[in-house]
């Protein structure tokens, strides 16, 4: 059974097949079930996109399976020096999940630009989705149009949970003027889609989606990671050297639905919905709460199969709770 319909419509249909001696015999009539979506206005096979720093630059996986078969990946945030990241240790388990605080570890947007994103088709060969990370409103237009320009990038995602060191630290996604600022900053000089993603450790997440949309966002992407902590009781002192990290997995996964859910609501422009999604059954519940395509993180680092897991699941989970189409799901929650 074919389990994409690339036309994006569910089909019911019936055929015949070709006995060994050459005649035909009638086929019950079988479902197509349709995964495709659309993501400002580039069509997915499927909604199941790799998230951000979970999936490197997509080469770290494709030794291991085809990673074409997934929607696209959102690549590591890249900012316009290469960084270190934070000190060690930078992650520690936790029930159901786990906390991390990697600092924006990457090689800088020239090596992505002049390597790693010329040799991509080696491996992977549909747009792929820019992480843009950044200190400042001029840092995140500077790596934006240097990604922007690439053939293989298809999407923009700005990555706002970063601090402003010109307002004292403060993160951009905390405040609707900052996170305004930048989206509207980046989108006046770039020609590819812009995502916003959002953090959920704010006062009004609802007033940080608009503000965004209205400075020229194509779609949003939420959530992102939650602030937690872990001590070394015999030591006394945070696991992290960072202290604080951020928390993710299947433990977040209900407060994402929710959030997702709140801002779908809110806003006219695609939802790309993420936070402790790891089964096919997760991508489903993030569509009826308005996603439009569905980012899997931290089950990446569990599993590296994780993603073609639910890809191949995907199908079978629309037939048994009666979906032929992804279309008709995404946002049934909405006119309730």
């Amino acid at each position: 059974m074919n389990t994409q319909n690339m036309a994006g419509s569910p089909q019911r249909g019936a055929g015949s097949e070709q006995r060994a001696d050459g005649t035909l015999k009638e086929t019950r009539a079988k479902n197509v079930y349709t995964t495709a979506v659309d993501l400002c206005g580039i069509e997915l096979s499927n909604p199941v996109v790799a998230a951000s720093g979970t999936f490197g630059y997509g080469q770290e996986f494709a030794h291991l399976w085809d990673i074409n078969q997934l929607g696209t990946f959102s690549f590591k945030g890249t900012t316009a020096t290469p960084r270190p990241g934070n000190a060690q240790p930078r992650v520690a388990e936790s029930p159901a999940g786990m906390l991390n605080a990697i600092g924006l570890a990457n090689p800088g947007v020239d090596e992505v630009v002049n390597q790693i994103l010329p040799g991509m088709p080696q491996y992977f060969s549909k747009p792929v989705m820019a992480n843009v990370a950044g200190f400042s409103v001029d840092e995140y237009v500077h790596v934006a149009t240097l990604l922007d320009a690439s053939s293989r990038v298809g999407w923009l995602e700005i990555n706002i949970s970063c601090p402003n060191v010109h307002e004292g630290g403060r993160n951009f996604a905390d405040d609707p003027d900052s996170a305004a600022a930048v989206i509207r900053a980046v989108k006046a000089e770039v020609h590819k889609p812009v995502i916003a993603k959002l953090a959920p450790h704010t006062t009004n997440i609802v007033s940080i989606a608009r503000a965004c949309v209205d400075a020229g966002a194509d779609a949003l992407s939420l959530v992102n990671t939650f602030v937690g902590m872990r001590f070394d009781v015999r030591r006394r002192t945070p696991i992290l050297a960072n202290k604080t990290g951020g928390v993710s997995g299947p433990a977040i996964l209900p407060m994402a639905l929710h959030l997702v859910n709140m801002v779908a609501h809110a806003v006219d422009v695609p939802v790309i919905g993420m936070g402790g999604v790891s089964t096919a059954h997760d991508v489903l519940e993030m569509m009826v709460a308005g996603a439009s395509a569905v980012e899997v993180g931290t089950a990446n680092l569990v599993d590296p199969y994780a993603c073609r897991t639910i890809i191949h699941d995907l199908p079978h989970v629309m037939e048994a709770n009666g979906i032929l189409s992804l279309h008709e799901l995404r946002g049934s929650m909405l006119d309730r």
